[in-house]
C-alpha cells in the first residue's frame, strides 16, 4: 500500500497535498484498491464553487461499487481535472499524481491539521482492510 509520507489523509481515504493555499485533493491508493477497477468519474463542483469541508466533490464508478469523494478542507475550487473523464482508469494506476481530482484554494488552512498523517492513515487502512 502506497501512503506519501508529505501528504494528509482523511478516514474516507482522500489524501490532501498543500502547496502555499492551494490543496489538491484525489483518492488514496488503498480506495482504488478497494473500488477495483475505476470505469466512471463524475465532478459536483466546478471551477469557482465554494465548497464546505466534507462537501461531495465527486463521485467514481467502479465495477464494484460507486463511492463519494469529500473535500478535506473548505475553500473555493480553482481546478477540477477532466482529463479523468475520458481515463478514469488513471485513479487506479497513478492515484497520487496524474489523478488528482480538484484543487482548492484553501479558506481555513486549520482543517488541514485536523487530519491524519501518513502513520494514521495507515494504520486506520489497515485495520479496514483485514
Amino acid at each position: 500500500m502506497n501512503i506519501p509520507a508529505e501528504l494528509k489523509y482523511t478516514k474516507n481515504d482522500e489524501w490532501l497535498r498543500i502547496e502555499g493555499n492551494t490543496g489538491t485533493v484525489g483518492i488514496t491508493d488503498f480506495a482504488q484498491d478497494q473500488l477495483s477497477d475505476i470505469v466512471f468519474i463524475e465532478f459536483n463542483v466546478s471551477p469557482g464553487d465554494v465548497i464546505a469541508k466534507g462537501a461531495s466533490i465527486a463521485t467514481v464508478e467502479s465495477v464494484k461499487a460507486a463511492s463519494d469523494v469529500y473535500s478535506p478542507v473548505s475553500g473555493k475550487v480553482t481546478e477540477v481535472n477532466n482529463a479523468l473523464a475520458d481515463g478514469p482508469e488513471a485513479i487506479n494506476s497513478d492515484p497520487y499524481g496524474k489523478a488528482w481530482m480538484v484543487k482548492i484554494e484553501l479558506s481555513a488552512a486549520a482543517e488541514a491539521g485536523e487530519l491524519l498523517d501518513s502513520a494514521a492513515y495507515e494504520k486506520s487502512a489497515q485495520e479496514r482492510g483485514s
